[in-house]
């Protein structure tokens, strides 16, 4: 009994006297910060309160993170409210995506779309599969597909490997399409099987001579998978008008260096446009080449600011001929996203969807190559309603990247271009990649495809149309700053 008394005695001791030490350890460290602070000369708050100004910066980071959760409402948070998030979430997981007593949306705020149902809505018996499109009737392998809701660009190295794996089989699972982004084609596109539209972007990622010009070679050898359907010609992406992709050294391995063909750790800073191209007559020359060498569909991507080159563009497909006109035009948003991107041309440049989407359809329909080119619309378009919109709109297609994203469990942690991502999307950390789960994140990827497509066909049913394809302009209406709302057909008359 003494022996256990005396032990337990020198147990207390000891941790008294590790106590003790950590204690002391605890203010030599905050005397040494106050003395650090005081003396220091760059940062005001640590100088007139030292230490405790130090909390300034912890409570900044954990902003970024309990905002969301304990602070900002369902419906006002940027860029993506939590209401909107939820939805994506759920629909990923396919479980119930109803509510109850009544919709915490506001319809009196200027610009909320409002969709018109009739008085007769389509019966569940009476529904019609979405229609399929093709897209480059004048090329050698033109594509078809019924897939209204699909991948928007995402490059290898702006997101991690499983991610790219997910996306890929969620999306073959799913009959949609993915696209590569500017970063090349890498094995991991192809593995899940899915269809792919691969991007070349101002650097030429993946398809580029050592000088970075366009590879007819390289081009080729992309064209010869079957996966590949279309090509996608990147002018410029909403997030960013104007500049270059941006992927940080840290990101890039030696595996994305050897797809992209460029040097393991440095910057990918691609050219803020293709050097070859500097009128309409140019873009209309590369998008026949790149057609004439890989024998599939060939479009470009573009986000819309000043418009009058697209005039020009579509008076010289008239004078060329029809056939020379690209097979598709992606309209991105001035607010879309980015792995990293200059605050300056995120926050204020380019036209946002809503205002670009009608100006280049109605553009198109003046012109007489409406029926032509297939339109693709790109930007903030992750829940039923932005989507509906577009179709509406004028839309054929609807690429979403950070719906997908939220499907892939992105919580909006906005790290993507630090390589420090929580939920392993936009990380090639590999602590950090192993909480994705491939066949996990597929099977939600698929989901959110396939409830995607089953709520615009619920809005579609409810405007009194069979499919989507057969919204239009006057299914719906956006409140203006009267408290009235307008129908899209007058807001936006299509011209005769």
């Amino acid at each position: 009994m003494r022996d256990t008394f005396l032990s337990a005695l020198n147990a207390v001791q000891v941790l008294s006297a590790i106590l003790v030490f950590l204690l002391g350890v605890g203010f030599l460290a905050v005397v040494f910060m106050y003395i650090v602070d005081v003396n220091q000369t760059s940062h005001a708050i640590r100088r007139n309160f030292p230490v405790i100004g130090r909390f300034r910066y912890l409570f900044e980071t954990l902003g970024e993170y309990f905002r969301q959760y304990f602070f900002a409402q369902d419906r006002e948070e940027m860029p993506f409210n939590r209401a909107q998030r939820t939805w994506v979430y759920r629909a990923a997981k396919g479980i119930d995506n109803t509510i109850a007593f009544g919709s915490t949306r506001d319809l009196r705020p200027v610009g909320t779309v409002i969709f018109v149902n009739c008085a007769y809505p389509i019966l569940e018996t009476d529904t019609a599969p979405t229609s399929a499109l093709e897209v480059g009737p004048y090329c050698k392998n033109p594509y078809t597909t019924d897939s209204l809701f699909n991948v928007s660009a995402m490059s290898f190295g702006s997101i991690s490997k499983p991610a790219v794996l997910a996306l890929s089989e969620g999306s073959a699972k799913a009959g949609n399409w993915i696209n590569t982004g500017e970063g090349g084609l890498s094995p991991y596109h192809l593995e899940g099987g899915a269809d792919i539209v691969f991007q070349i972007g101002t650097a030429k990622y993946g398809v580029r001579t050592p000088e970075g010009k366009l590879s007819d070679e390289k081009l080729r050898d992309v064209a010869a998978h079957e996966q590949v359907k279309m090509i996608e010609l990147k002018l410029s992406q909403g997030a960013k008008p104007g500049k270059g992709g941006i992927l940080p050294g840290e990101k890039v391995t030696s595996e994305i260096a050897k797809i992209r063909g460029i040097e393991t750790g440095e910057d990918s800073i691609s050219p803020n446009r293709h050097p070859e191209i500097e009128s309409a007559g140019d873009i209309l020359d590369m998008i026949n080449h790149i057609r004439d060498v890989t024998g599939k569909p060939v479009g470009f991507k573009s986000v819309i600011g000043a418009y009058g080159w697209l005039e020009e563009l579509f008076d010289l497909i008239l004078d060329r001929g029809i056939e020379s006109a690209p097979d598709f035009i992606t309209i991105d948003s001035g607010d879309g996203g980015t792995g990293a991107a200059p605050m300056s041309l995120m926050d204020n440049v380019g036209l946002p969807l809503r205002e670009s989407l009608p100006l280049v359809v109605d553009l198109m329909i003046k012109r007489g190559v409406r029926d032509r080119i297939r339109v693709i619309a790109s930007g903030k378009l992750v829940t039923p309603t932005e989507a509906a919109w577009a179709l509406c709109v004028g839309a054929d297609f609807i690429n979403s990247a950070r719906g997908f994203m939220f499907s892939l469990g992105c919580i909006q942690a906005l790290q993507c271009n630090l390589n420090t991502c929580p939920t392993g999307i936009t990380t090639h950390d590999k602590d950090l990649q192993r909480g994705l789960v491939v066949t996990d994140k597929a099977e939600r990827v698929y989901q959110y495809s396939k409830n995607m497509h089953k709520e615009i066909g619920v809005i579609a049913h409810s405007c009194g149309v069979k499919e989507p394809r057969h919204l239009t302009r006057m299914h719906c209406r956006v409140v203006q700053s009267n408290g009235q709302s307008v129908p899209l057909n007058e807001l936006y008359p299509q011209p005769v």
